[in-house]
Formats: C-alpha cells, structure tokens, sequence
C-alpha cells in the first residue's frame, strides 16, 4: 500500500516537474530565468511548423517564441552558447541568430498537457525547450545548432579567444582553417580538442590520439556519415551528418584536413 501511494504522488508530481522547468539567459547585463508557463503565457508565443525537424526527423509543431524576444540588445558582434541537461554545448555566433537571409530561430517550449513524443534515441525527451528554425537553408544553419534538452543561454567570448589550443596557427592552410570553422559548428558541441572545451558529451578529438590516427580516410569519412557503419550500436549518441545538406563533401574533406593538422600540433596535457 504504502509503495502504491508513492508511486501515485511521484505520477501526480511529474507535470508540476515540466511545469517548474526554468531557462536561464545571460547577456552579461544581468540573467533572467524564465519557467515553462511564463514562456507559454507570452504574448508572442505562437505556433510554429517545423517540416524536417533535426531531432525528431520528421515534421513538428511546437509552441514558442521568436528567440531573438528573449536576448534583448543583442549584437552581431556577440557570441552564444546554447548549454543542454545532457552536457552538449553549442557555440552559434549571434550574427546567425540576427542573419538576414530568412532563417528565423524560435525557442519551443513543452507544454506539459501536451508533451512531445520520445525521441528514438535512446527514447530520451528533447524538452522542456529547444532551438528550432524555420528556413534554416537560408543562412545554412547547421544540425548541431538545434540543441535540445536547453538549460542555459549565455553570452561568451568567441572559442578562438577562449580556447587557443584548438586555433590553427597563422600560417595554416586554407583547407585547414576552413575545417577548424566547420570543426567548430558542426564537432565542437559533442568533442573537445587538445583538451579544450565545454562539452561533456564525447571524447576528446586529439588527445591521446586523433581519429586520423588510427582510422583510414575512407572509414573516418563514412563515420562522419552514418557512425553506425563503422560500429553497429543501437546505444550510439553520435548523429551522423548523411547529407550533402548536412554538410558537404567539401567541408568534410577540410575537417579532416583540420584533423590531421592538429595531430601534428597536439597540445601538452
């Protein structure tokens, strides 16, 4: 009896749960804390359809707010990071967020009368809050800058100037500077390099040794693609970039390119 009722006040207290999750936002001038039911209360709250959702794969509607609403003064100068429950951390430059080529980011809010499906990874749960665009193709926005499971928005100084290990030096290639750009949009909120970052997701991309080090290119290009090609693990966390969309052959030649430079630089830890 007595481990009947607790599960009936543990039911009973899983929408009070949702409901009490918070965001917090920090731009430096002070950070605001909003909860599930302020965020729905807004007046700018609306519906938005999303016709290829990253997380779920498939078209979703959510409840939410225009982003850009809730980062008042915000300049193209800045620099974002979008930190989730699970430890991924993404790096978006605020002059994405303010981009003028139609992409439009929104911050969807679960609503705890009506909660969103399971995600089929791992059947975890992409609330209470998640980034999400419309027309993202316009300003080319990247499947690891819809972060899910948000828990904090902050105003940061840019990776370069806060992890100078994972810079390329000056006289760098092209090729490589271009991979360590995509590097960091599209690897940077799973992984660390030489040590540095803030994702707690997965390993570290240099130390002790870079993939280029012991994979063959052919292998280490079809992980990237679908990471259950080189490892057949329905537990798998990694999500693979499979389109051209996603991103391109060329961008996955100058990672690599940035890769194996960074093999030959790696730092002392």
């Amino acid at each position: 009896m007595k481990s009947l009722l607790c599960c009936c006040l543990l039911w009973l207290c899983l929408p009070l749960a949702v409901h009490a999750a918070e965001l917090r936002i920090d731009l430096g001038h002070g950070a605001k804390t909003w909860s599930t039911a302020e965020l729905l209360d807004r007046a700018d709250a609306t519906t938005v359809a999303i016709p290829d959702d990253v997380a779920f794969q498939r078209p979703m509607r959510y409840r939410a707010v225009p982003l850009l609403a809730l980062l008042p003064g915000l300049s193209a100068g800045q620099h974002l990071q979008f930190v989730a429950a699970d430890g991924f951390a993404a790096e978006i430059p605020a002059a994405l967020l303010l981009n003028r080529q139609g992409s439009q980011a929104w911050l969807a809010v679960e609503d705890p009368a009506q909660p969103w499906p399971a995600l089929a990874e791992n059947a975890k749960d992409a609330g209470p809050f998640y980034l999400v665009w419309t027309h993202p193709q316009g300003a080319h926005v990247s499947p690891e800058q819809w972060p899910y499971q948000l828990a904090a928005i902050r105003t940061l100084p840019g990776v370069d100037a806060r992890f100078p290990a994972m810079v390329p030096a000056v006289d760098a290639t092209a090729a490589v500077r271009q991979g360590f750009d995509v590097f960091k949009r599209t690897c940077f909120a799973c992984h660390t390099m030489n040590g540095e970052g803030d994702s707690k997701l997965g390993p570290d991309l240099n130390l002790p040794y870079s993939p280029t080090e012991y994979l063959r290119a052919d292998l280490l290009r079809g992980y990237v693609r679908n990471p259950q090609s080189l490892h057949r693990w329905p537990g798998a966390r990694m999500m693979g970039f499979p389109t051209q969309e996603s991103l391109s052959d060329a961008d996955l030649d100058a990672v690599l390119d940035y890769l194996r430079y960074m093999a030959k630089h790696k730092a002392a830890h």
